[in-house]
């Protein structure tokens, strides 16, 4: 049972910084149907008991949590949430993995919600992978120490192994295969050196299942394969899309249309962030996206070590950025959205 008296701490607000719309289940959706703690909802690291299973219960849906990062991490709710008290603070509590009966894992995320008094006022289910109903999950393993990292590679802007990337000589070079120090072209600022390259590989599922976006749909060389947040860069002469400004940036899980840009889930997948000095637009087989913006959500993927050498706030880095506009979802649920994209970003 979650004990509603431990006591967390109130974290101070960054003002600064962005807003995330998270998808979740309040703890009561998912409930132990059999093991210690039978009858009881998914609950803190303290509470779980390793074996026990869980099912959804009948109707349980996902709803929106919005969260906002302080500059150490913690979160706060937002006042768009449809969960939650409005400046409530959100501790990252742990990560688990989920087993079904066949075998299949499924990483999972428990966040909570703390009062003014600094005791919990409830708690939610983010799992990385959609859970299905009236099946069986297992907890096989829970930790702490893993969940901020976890939490991070969901806000990641990262490429896929393989990826060509455009040097400051024009040449092209996979992402795996750049250095740091190396050169790389970007359309903001010239020639920028590389900090630091980082790697992972996590289950290519739900949240953090690729995104492909085919050879020729927004002008690009070859397949481009990003994470689902990752956002292109895209310039339109015309504001044929109703933004407001000619400079846009669109994220990738936006343009998905099960053809041309689809979500390729299965298996693993290698990602890799590449880190400037400053947030940058780059050029991925041959079109402007992104580079990793680091915050206080994204900032646990770094090691110790870049930490440090860079300083607890990264210069350059700002989600307020000069980039452009961030394109809403609503401006593309239009059937011709992609191709005016295409046209648009057509030198």
């Amino acid at each position: 049972m979650i004990d509603s008296t431990t006591k967390w701490p109130n974290p101070v607000s960054d003002l600064n910084s962005p807003v995330h719309n998270i998808p979740v289940y309040r703890a009561d959706d998912f409930r132990v149907t059999c093991g210690a703690n039978q009858g009881d909802a998914i609950a803190p690291l303290e509470d779980l008991v390793a074996d026990d299973v869980y099912s959804l219960i009948k109707n349980a849906t996902r709803r929106r949590l919005a969260l906002s990062a302080t500059s150490k991490g913690h979160f706060l709710v937002a006042d768009t949430s449809q969960l939650g008290t409005d400046g409530a603070t959100l501790h990252l509590d742990c990560a688990l993995e989920l087993m079904t009966p066949d075998g299949q894992i499924t990483d999972a995320l428990v966040l909570v919600e703390i009062d003014d008094t600094g005791h919990i006022a409830g708690v939610y289910l983010l799992p990385l992978a959609p859970l299905l109903a009236k099946m069986e999950y297992s907890l096989v393993a829970m930790d702490r120490a893993s969940a901020h990292k976890k939490f991070a590679h969901i806000a990641c802007v990262s490429f896929t192994r393989g990826t060509h990337v455009t040097l400051g000589s024009g040449a092209q070079k996979r992402i795996e295969d750049i250095s740091i120090g190396d050169k790389v072209l970007t359309r903001d600022d010239g020639v920028q050196m590389v900090r630091w390259i980082g790697q992972s590989t996590v289950r290519a599922t739900g949240d953090l299942a690729p995104i492909v976006i085919t050879a020729g749909t927004l002008n690009n060389t070859g397949d481009l394969v990003v994470s689902p947040d990752h956002r292109m860069f895209i310039y339109q002469r015309s504001d044929q899309m109703g933004a407001g400004q000619p400079e846009v940036l669109v994220k990738a899980r936006h343009l998905v249309n099960g053809a041309t840009v689809y979500v390729q889930q299965g298996g693993f997948v290698d990602y890799f962030q590449i880190l400037f000095d400053a947030h940058h637009i780059i050029y991925a087989e041959g079109i402007a996206a992104e580079s990793m913006l680091v915050d206080p959500r994204t900032r646990p993927v770094l090691p110790t070590d870049i930490l440090k050498k860079l300083g607890d706030v990264l210069p350059g880095h700002r989600r307020g950025d000069s980039h452009g506009l961030d394109l809403q979802k609503s401006l593309l649920e239009r059937p011709d959205a992609i191709e005016l994209l295409r046209r648009a970003s057509m030198r």
